[in-house]
C-alpha cells in the first residue's frame, strides 16, 4: 500500500488514477498547477499517456514510483499528468513539439515547458538513468542561462504555429476538375501499399481504416480493380494475423511486423468501431464469410468487454496483465496439449502456428493463421465442415480457459466521439448483416449520450467517468456524433436526428470557427488553449480528421435541408485543402472521399409511403457510397414535398434535386442508379 497520495486522486480518468499514489507530486492540467509553476518560478513537466499504453505503465513503475526520482522532480519542477484521450488538444500540441525536436514521437510523451505552458523540449520513454540525466541537464541549464529555454520555447512556438497554419481559401482551385483530381489519387497511394501482406508497406503496421474506406469508394467510382484488391488483401491479412484476437474477437492497436502477426496488445474502441464499419462495407461489396465473422465476433467482443451497463462503450483494454505485456492473449504449446485431445491439439498447433519455442517471446505464441479453412482441411484429409466444427469447439475451450486468467485492465471512461463511431459501426453492421440487435445497441448509446453527454446550452461533454462528465467536447465529438445522427436518420427516417445533427453543427459554427478560415478549431472558444496556441486538426491519423468529418456532415446536411450555406461551406473547406489531398492522400483520406462525392455527385434517394423504411433498408444492403436516403410517410424535407401518393410507396432517384420518374420496387431503383 502506497504511503503517497497526490492531486490526481480527485480525477476520474483511470490513467490519471494509476499515478495518484506515485511519490511524484502530480497535478492534473489546470490553473492550480500553472499558477504554482509561475509563483515558484519552476519549469513544467507535462507527461501525457493513456491507460492502455504499455510503455506508460513501464515508466510509471520504473521511474515515477521511484522516491529518488520523485524527490528531484518535486524539488525542481511542477509535474502535470494528462490523459491524452480526455485532452487530445494538449496531446496534439505537445506531440507536435516532440516531432519538431526529435523527428518522431510516441507515448508516454514527456514535454518540458516554461511556467506558462510553452514547451521547449520533449522526450518519449526513457530508462531511469537517462531520465534523471535529462532532468539534471535541464535544471542546470535553467539555473545557468534561463534565457536559453525562453528562446527555445519561442522558436518552438513559431514552429508549432507554422505546422498548424489556418487553412485558407485557395483562389486558384478552379483550374483542375474535381473528378480529375480524385482520379489521380490512387496512383499516388499505390507505391505505399503492400499488395502481398496488405496495409501500407512499413512496420509497425496500423490498420488506418480511413485509407481503405477511401479505396473502397475509389473502386466503386472508377472500377479500378487494383484499388479493390488492395482493400480485400488488407482485410483478409489483418483478420488472419495476430493483430486480430483469434479466440475472442476484436483488433489490437497495431502490429509490430509487416505480416500483422505480432501485435501491440492494447485494444482501442476507436479502432474496432472503424474496422467494423470497414468490414461491413467490404462485405456489402464482396460478401466473404470471413468478413461477416469478423463483424460478428468483434461486436460480440465489444458487447462483452467494452460495454457499460448503460449501453455506452468504454475506451480501451490494456496491453498488460500481471505486469506482463500480452500475457492474457498468448499461449504455450503445453497449454494447448493440456486443454485439447491429442488429435485436436495437433490440428490447432498447426493451424495457429504454435511451436514449443514460441513464435514470440519466452516460448509464448501469438495465434495467427496463414491459410483458409478449405486449404487447411484439404491438407489434413478432412472435410471442411468437419474441420470447422473441430475448430469451433477448440476455440470455445481456449476461450473458456482464457477467462480464468487475470484480465487486462479496462479504461472505463466513455468518450463521446468514440461512442459516435460505435453508433455508426452498429448501423453499418446492421446494413450488412441485417441483425436487429445491432440497432438496439446503437440506440442505447444514443440514449446515453442524449441523457449524460449533453450541456444545457446545446454543447457536448467529451468524456464521462465515475458517474459524471468531465471535459468540454472537442470538434471530433461534434463532427462524429453529427455524422452518426445522419446515419441513424437514414435507417430510421426520424426527422429528429437531422435536427439534432443540425443543432450540433450550429453550435460548432458558433464556438469553433475563425473568420480567416472555413475550417474549425479543434477546441471551442469555451476552453482556454494551452500556451495560447489553438490548432486545427486537418490530417487523418488512426482516427479521421475532425474537420474532414465536419465537412462531410455539412455537405450532406446541406443537401437534406437544401441549405446552400452548408454545402458551400463544405466546398470551401475542401478547396482549402486540395493541395494537401494531392500531396498526401494517405493522410487526407476522409477529405479524398468528400472529393469523390463532390466530383462524381450524390444520388438523393427519396422514398415516400408506408413501406419507405423497409425499401430503404433493402437498398442499403448494397454498397452505394454515393446515395443519401430520405423519406418516410411525411413530406418533411424539401425534396419530399408533393411526392407522396396515398396507398403507394414510391422511390425517386434524384440528383441536384431533379428526380427521375418514380418507381415502386428496389430492383427498379437500383437499375436507375446503375444506368445513370
Amino acid at each position: 500500500m502506497s504511503v503517497y497520495t497526490n492531486a490526481l486522486i480527485h480525477s476520474t480518468s483511470p490513467y490519471l488514477l494509476q499515478h495518484a499514489h506515485n511519490p511524484v507530486n502530480w497535478y492534473p492540467w489546470g490553473e492550480e498547477a500553472l499558477q504554482k509553476a509561475q509563483q515558484e518560478n519552476k519549469l513544467l513537466i507535462i507527461s501525457i499517456g493513456y491507460a492502455a499504453c504499455h510503455w506508460c505503465h513501464v515508466m510509471e513503475k520504473e521511474i515515477f514510483s521511484d522516491e529518488a526520482v520523485a524527490a528531484f522532480m518535486n524539488a525542481h519542477f511542477v509535474s502535470i499528468k494528462v490523459d491524452r484521450e480526455e485532452r487530445p488538444d494538449l496531446d496534439q500540441l505537445y506531440m507536435q513539439a516532440c516531432l519538431l525536436i526529435n523527428g518522431h514521437g510516441g507515448w508516454p510523451l514527456n514535454a518540458f515547458a516554461l511556467p506558462d505552458g510553452k514547451p521547449f523540449y520533449a522526450v518519449t520513454y526513457l530508462p531511469k538513468k537517462q531520465w534523471l540525466h535529462v532532468l539534471q541537464q535541464i535544471v542546470e541549464l535553467h539555473q545557468q542561462n534561463p534565457e536559453q529555454w525562453i528562446t527555445q520555447a519561442q522558436h518552438l512556438a513559431e514552429g508549432i504555429q507554422q505546422s498548424f497554419l489556418l487553412p485558407r481559401l485557395n483562389e486558384a482551385t478552379g483550374n483542375k476538375p474535381l473528378r480529375d483530381s480524385y482520379s489521380a489519387l490512387f496512383e499516388k497511394i499505390k507505391p505505399s501499399i503492400d499488395f502481398t501482406w496488405g496495409g501500407l508497406n512499413r512496420a509497425p503496421k496500423f490498420p488506418m481504416p480511413a485509407v481503405w474506406e477511401f479505396l473502397l469508394q475509389y473502386a466503386y467510382f472508377t472500377h479500378q480493380q487494383d484499388a479493390l484488391q488492395a482493400v480485400l488483401i488488407t482485410l483478409n491479412r489483418m483478420a488472419m494475423g495476430g493483430l486480430y484476437d483469434q479466440i475472442g474477437g476484436g483488433f489490437c492497436r497495431y502490429a509490430t511486423d509487416i505480416y500483422w502477426r505480432i501485435p501491440h496488445f492494447e485494444k482501442m474502441l476507436y479502432d474496432n468501431a472503424q474496422l467494423i464499419s470497414l468490414y461491413a462495407h467490404a462485405y456489402q461489396l464482396n460478401p466473404q464469410q470471413r468478413f461477416a465473422d469478423v463483424i460478428r465476433q468483434t461486436l460480440a467482443f465489444i458487447q462483452r468487454e467494452l460495454t457499460d451497463a448503460s449501453g455506452a462503450c468504454y475506451s480501451s483494454i490494456d496491453a498488460d496483465s500481471e505486469g506482463e505485456e500480452g500475457k492474457f492473449y498468448v499461449w504455450t504449446e503445453n497449454e494447448i496439449r493440456q486443454l485439447l485431445d491429442d488429435k485436436t491439439a495437433e490440428l490447432i498447433l498447426a493451424y495457429f502456428h504454435i511451436t514449443p519455442q514460441g513464435n514470440w517471446e519466452d516460448g509464448k505464441n501469438v495465434l495467427y493463421i496463414t491459410e483458409d479453412d478449405h486449404s487447411f482441411a484439404r491438407a489434413h484429409q478432412l472435410h471442411v465442415t468437419e474441420w470447422q466444427s473441430i475448430l469451433k469447439q477448440a476455440k470455445q475451450k481456449l476461450f473458456t480457459y482464457r477467462t480464468t486468467r487475470v484480465r487486462p485492465a479496462t479504461d472505463t471512461k466513455i468518450i463521446t466521439a468514440w461512442n459516435a463511431l460505435m453508433i455508426k459501426a452498429y448501423v453499418d453492421a446492421y446494413r450488412a448483416l441485417g441483425e436487429q440487435i445491432y440497432l438496439d445497441r446503437a440506440l442505447r448509446i444514443i440514449s446515453f449520450i442524449e441523457k449524460s453527454m449533453q450541456h444545457p446550452d446545446g454543447g457536448l461533454w467529451r468524456n464521462y467517468a465515475q458517474g459524471k462528465p468531465g471535459v468540454a467536447g472537442m470538434l471530433d465529438d461534434y463532427a462524429f456524433l453529427a455524422e452518426a445522427y445522419l446515419e441513424w436518420y437514414q435507417i430510421s427516417f426520424d426527422i429528429h436526428w437531422l435536427h439534432r445533427a443540425d443543432a450540433l453543427v450550429q453550435f460548432a459554427m458558433q464556438h469553433f470557427t475563425h473568420p480567416a478560415s472555413p475550417c474549425f478549431f479543434y477546441t471551442s472558444d469555451q476552453l482556454n488553449p494551452a500556451a495560447g496556441l489553438r490548432i486545427m486538426e486537418m490530417e487523418d491519423q488512426v482516427i479521421p480528421s475532425s474537420n474532414a468529418v465536419m465537412a462531410h456532415v455539412l455537405y450532406r446536411l446541406g443537401i437534406y435541408l437544401q441549405h446552400d450555406p452548408y454545402t458551400e461551406h463544405a466546398m470551401q473547406m475542401l478547396e482549402s485543402v486540395l493541395a494537401q489531398i494531392d500531396s498526401s492522400p494517405i493522410y487526407m483520406s476522409r477529405w479524398a472521399q468528400l472529393l469523390g462525392l463532390t466530383g462524381h455527385g450524390i444520388y438523393e434517394i427519396a422514398i415516400l409511403g408506408h413501406a419507405a423504411r423497409a425499401m430503404a433498408l433493402e437498398m442499403q444492403k448494397h454498397f452505394l457510397p454515393d446515395c443519401l436516403y430520405m423519406g418516410g410517410t411525411d413530406e418533411n424535407l424539401p425534396l419530399l414535398q408533393h411526392k407522396r401518393i396515398s396507398g403507394q410507396t414510391r422511390i425517386y432517384i434524384c440528383r441536384n434535386h431533379i428526380c427521375l420518374a418514380p418507381v415502386q420496387s428496389v430492383e427498379e431503383a437500383l437499375a436507375q442508379i446503375g444506368a445513370c
